[in-house]
Parts: structure tokens; sequence; C-alpha cells
């Protein structure tokens, strides 16, 4: 189950609440070992490589990891003087990351006050997730923000009625949707392209992506963009739901059964640190 994002049991907009006889602190921290092996690639090097990375699970955010200060190559990082505070794990500095042939501010992060709760995050090290070249466990490339060990996607085949409409224009129209139950988030009804008016499907500019599920290509209908989306080469394990399309019931009438549904809440996430944009070559790089 992922852990603190959407709707997870640490989330703020949990579907479900822990059994206990006095309420919990508005936000919990959960921090754990990963038990793999990451590295992290930036300017065309390793900066950093280690077994011991522990992810930090924080409300309403992708999980983060944070190296051993050890681990990281000699001269990569330079403190700025920028600081900020969390709120509960104290002052943090910003680095500026240094590269074979860049460099980058706030590119990484360290907590250096830490309460004594804390303790596992001492002399250790997080960097921007998209501020680097690319994230690695083992030799596999990992995309968008770290994987969250408890996140769990399950697709199943269904014989419901689902119809989505632009107005009076019948979108699709399906008896054999598959619904993808993914940790955290509503479940997610796709469509085959056969039971869909694909005329009525604009491609638009800009993909996301998925470590769990690969890029998402987004569609625009009547209008309105980021109505539908497809992952066109869905990764392996989740073949089943490779070039469906899916239909986001908060942009367009997406009907169950003849209920409409509605997005419902918990379902953005916040990133941490800086960020920018990857393009489809450069995510297709090994």
């Amino acid at each position: 189950m992922g852990l603190a994002w959407q709707q997870g049991p640490l989330a703020p907009h949990s579907i479900g609440r822990f059994l206990t006889p006095e309420p919990l602190p508005e936000r919990l921290l959960f921090a754990e070992r990963l038990r793999r092996r990451m590295r992290v690639r930036f300017s065309g090097e390793c900066i950093a490589e280690s077994e011991d990375v522990i992810l930090l699970h924080e409300p309403g955010r992708y999980p983060v990891a944070y190296f051993p200060l050890g681990a990281v190559e000699h001269g990569v990082l330079e403190a700025g003087q920028l600081t900020t505070r969390h709120r509960e794990l104290g002052t943090t500095t910003w680095y500026t990351v240094h590269g074979k042939d860049r460099k980058t501010p706030r590119a990484a992060w360290r907590h250096t006050e830490l309460p004594a709760y804390a303790g596992e995050f001492e002399d250790r090290v997080a960097f921007a997730w998209r501020a680097m070249d690319a994230f690695y466990e083992e030799d596999e490339r990992i995309l968008g923000h770290a994987a969250d060990a408890y996140h769990r996607i399950d697709i199943r085949d269904s014989s419901r009625h689902l119809e989505v409409r632009d107005g009076d224009r019948v979108v699709a129209n399906t008896r054999r949707p598959v619904v993808l139950y993914e940790s955290g988030f509503a479940p997610r009804w796709y469509v085959p392209r056969a039971d869909i008016d694909e005329d009525a499907l604009t491609p638009v500019e800009g993909q996301t992506f998925c470590p769990y599920k690969g890029l998402a290509d987004y569609y625009e209908i009547g209008g309105t963009e980021g109505a539908a989306w497809s992952y066109r080469h869905a990764y392996d394990e989740v073949r089943r739901v490779d070039d469906l399309v899916s239909f986001e019931p908060d942009k367009i009438a997406v009907h169950l059964d003849g209920t409409r549904l509605e997005l419902e809440p918990g379902q953005t996430v916040i990133p941490h640190g800086a960020d920018r944009g990857l393009d489809v070559a450069e995510v297709e790089k090994p």
C-alpha cells in the first residue's frame, strides 16, 4: 500500500482509519530502509551509490530517498546560504550539486538540526529527483519519483457498462472496461480503443512519467485538456492497460452502470525539491 500519498493510510485524505482509542497526530512521518541498491547520475556520472538508503514517507508527498553522506562522491555537494525549516525535522540546508560539466543550485538538501526521534537521517542527503539525470534501482532506471515499496497495482476485467459523454456526444461506450486498482488512488477505468470515438480525442503536448506504469500521453476532448490519457507503451507489469484509454471524471462525464463518477479528494501529490521537465527522448535513455 502506498503509505503517505494520495489516499494511503498516512495521507491527509486517507480513506481508512487507524483503530486506536486516542486520535493520532495530524501528521505521521514514516522512515524505512529501502533494502535496494540505488544510484544517482548527474552530469553523465554516478555521484551517489548505496545499499543503505532510507525512504521518508511524508503525508501528501512522494517518498524521498536519503543517501549516507559517505556514499556521495567527493566534491559533489556545496552547501549554500539557503536554509529552510521542516516542520518536524528542523533546519534544512540546501546544496548546489556539482558535476563534470555543470552545477545545479538547490539540487540536494540535508536536515542539519534533527530532533532525537529522527536520528536515522543524521548525515544523510536527498537529491531533488528530476534535477538529476537519473536514478536507478540496481541497473533499472526509475522514473517520476522514488518507488514506494508498499505500492500495489491490480488489474481486473469487467463487464460493467461504462459510458463517457461530452455533452450529447458519446465518446466511449463499452461493456468490457478494464479497471486498474492502484494503492492510494480511486479505481481507474480503461476502455479499449475499438469502443471509443477516437475522432473526439485530440492529442496534446506533454506527458507524465509513472514509475509503475510508464509514459502517459494525454488528450483534449471538446476543448478540455487532460480529459483522457493512455499508456501507449505500458510497462510489462501493467501490460493489460497498454494503449487503452482512461477518462478523468472531473473533466468529462463518466458514467458507470448509470451512475456518474466523481473525482475523489486527495488525488494530488506535492513533489519534493527543485524540479524540471523531462522529454520523451531523455526518458528512453538507459
